[in-house]
């Protein structure tokens, strides 16, 4: 019984992946076609973004200290203190600001629009909208998705300052790396394709997590209870599919050997 319900879940779990990527493809062609409704996305931005600094912020800071603790005593045992800063800079701007800041908008920002658009589902509150002949794609979802490719890089931006401010202050006061040293070596192996590359990552973290959290709202049944397992789906698969995306956008990136590093040396 209990293997025939996980099948059962999977299969579901499969269809609605499937009326997620389909969302997706009918929100671009909207976006093309310039169907946005500016008041709403300006909402959701406010939603998105101010009301998600304080958490993006105060993870970032921990983050960036921790690193930095895990990563200084060894450098300094091998005689490259002076890396420090860059190491931490490198690895926040290409792979933990993004990354942990998408996490934090999948927790917050996808569950609410997975359980606001589901309860609009089983309330027949988007039936309404059908019958007033607004579509939900242009009224609900275009202007999260919009929110999200404009907030999250920002958001990680902020991360990304935060977190090296969190290192720098481990650097400093625990280890005894100047303040000028640190700052100079994350200049030094910091690259301009670092920081825009980090940007890339946060717009597509933003769509997944926008049009994934819409998707399982719209697909929504069964009352209150659909609307919680939604949620919760939603922001699960969220997360699997950021740490997958991730994978494949640094694959593209990033492969190969880099030289920062050995120039930094």
């Amino acid at each position: 019984m209990s293997e025939t319900t996980s099948k059962s879940s999977l299969g579901v779990w499969g269809q609605r992946l499937l009326a997620a990527i389909f969302l997706g493809g009918q929100v671009i062609v909207h976006l093309i076609k310039g169907k946005i409704h500016w008041r709403n996305t300006s909402e959701q931005m406010a939603a998105v973004g101010p009301d998600s600094l304080f958490i993006a912020l105060l993870t970032a800071v921990f983050v960036g200290a921790v690193f930095t603790i895990q990563v200084a005593r060894e450098f300094i045992n091998f005689g490259a203190g002076n890396l420090v800063g860059g190491v931490l800079a490198v690895a926040l701007t290409r792979e933990l600001a993004p990354v942990l800041t998408a996490v934090v908008l999948a927790g917050r920002v996808g569950s609410a629009f997975a359980a606001e658009i589901g309860t609009m589902r089983v309330t027949e509150q988007i039936d309404a909208m059908l019958i007033l002949k607004t579509d939900p794609i242009d009224y609900l979802v275009i202007p999260r998705v919009l929110a999200c490719c404009l907030m999250l890089p920002i958001l990680t931006l902020l991360s990304l300052v935060t977190g090296l401010f969190g290192g720098l202050i481990i650097a400093t006061n625990i280890y005894g790396i100047s303040d000028t040293v640190f700052l100079d070596s994350a200049r030094n192996l910091l690259e301009t394709w670092d920081i825009f590359s980090a940007m890339i990552k946060a717009c597509c973290f933003g769509l997944l997590i926008a049009v994934i959290g819409c998707s399982w709202g719209l697909t929504t049944t069964g009352g209150a209870k659909g609307v919680g397992q939604s949620t919760t789906t939603a922001v699960v698969t969220a997360l699997l599919i950021i740490f997958i995306s991730n994978f494949f956008l640094s694959w593209l990136m990033f492969q190969g050997t880099g030289s920062a590093f050995v120039q930094g040396l």
